[in-house]
This record gives C-alpha cells, sequence and structure tokens, in this order.
C-alpha cells in the first residue's frame, strides 16, 4: 500500500513538472504574437508563469534584447524533473529499511 502510494506521487510529481514546461514554453512563445498576453489565456499563463521565470531574471541579465532568463527556468526545471526519481528512490529504500514496503 505504501509502495503504491509514494509510486503515485513520484508520477504526479513528473506529470506535474512536465505540465508546467509545457506552459512555459507556450507562454514563451506567446511572447512572439503581438498582443497575445492580453488576452485571457496570456493573462492566466502570465500569473502561473512570471512568478517562476522572474526570479530567474533577477540573476540573467539580458543579452541585447534578449532575455536568457526563460531558458535558465526550462534547465533548471529540467534538473528538478531528474532530481525526482533519485528522492522517491530514496523515500523507498528508507520504508524498505524501516519494513513498511
Amino acid at each position: 500500500m505504501v509502495y503504491q502510494v509514494i509510486q503515485f506521487l513520484h508520477d504526479i510529481s513528473l506529470r506535474a513538472v512536465d505540465i508546467y514546461r509545457m506552459l512555459i514554453l507556450v507562454y514563451f512563445l506567446m511572447s512572439w504574437i503581438p498582443g497575445a498576453y492580453q488576452s485571457s489565456i496570456g493573462r492566466i499563463l502570465i500569473r502561473i508563469c512570471e512568478p517562476y521565470v522572474g526570479f530567474f531574471r533577477r540573476f540573467v541579465p539580458p543579452i541585447g534584447m534578449f532575455s536568457l532568463a526563460g531558458i535558465v527556468a526550462l534547465f533548471a526545471l529540467s534538473f528538478i524533473r531528474m532530481g525526482i526519481t533519485p528522492v522517491f528512490q530514496i523515500i523507498l529504500n528508507l520504508f524498505n529499511q524501516i519494513g513498511l514496503v
């Protein structure tokens, strides 16, 4: 039972990161469409994605007219995604040592 719950949480975590990466990608592609951020979908994406991307804008300076903060934000999400599975493996190993799995 504990194993299935941990596996479910693992799968949900991976899917959540994947969905957020797709939302950020759409958010960046919308910058090429004039007025896209003023649409209802654009305003929703701004509220969802801007706090995360804005964090990286404070540290990554733009090069000319291009901001690399978005690329750095996507790389960070990729690293987070790669770290999810080992964390859940550690949790499973701990539960195995305790004898709950």
